[in-house]
């Protein structure tokens, strides 16, 4: 039974691996694709509506039309995704949100987490 167990795990790690090594070998073309998914995904949200991301095609669009953001201008965003609306910064609604430590202003922050972050991320 072990050597069933450890031959998954060495076939998992290995999968993993050839992950690990095509995003060190191709970081800008894994970075477009990244993008293009994301705003593919976030495309018809309020926020994505209001900075355009149907028309984004590329990042030095991405970085035109979607201004830098601090933690207080998303605020309102994040409170109103607490409460449960949908369709806000992300698609559907966000039911996890992560608590940071104070950083700025000696305040938590938090952070919405999705099902799409668990399962690429983790």
């Amino acid at each position: 039974m072990r050597k069933w167990i450890n031959k998954a795990f060495k076939w998992y790690y290995r999968q993993r691996y050839k992950g690990i090594r095509h995003f060190m070998q191709h970081p800008h073309e894994v970075q477009r694709s990244l993008l293009k998914n994301l705003l593919e995904a976030t495309k018809h949200t309020e926020w994505g509506k209001a900075h355009g991301y149907r028309s984004i095609r590329t990042p030095e669009q991405f970085a035109g039309q979607v201004p830098v953001q601090d933690y207080e201008s998303l605020k309102p965003y994040i409170h109103r995704m607490m409460h449960g609306e949908k369709d806000v910064l992300w698609s559907g609604q966000v039911r996890w949100f992560s608590k940071s430590s104070g950083t700025t202003s000696d305040r938590s922050k938090f952070i919405p987490v999705t099902s799409q972050n668990l399962k690429k991320c983790h």
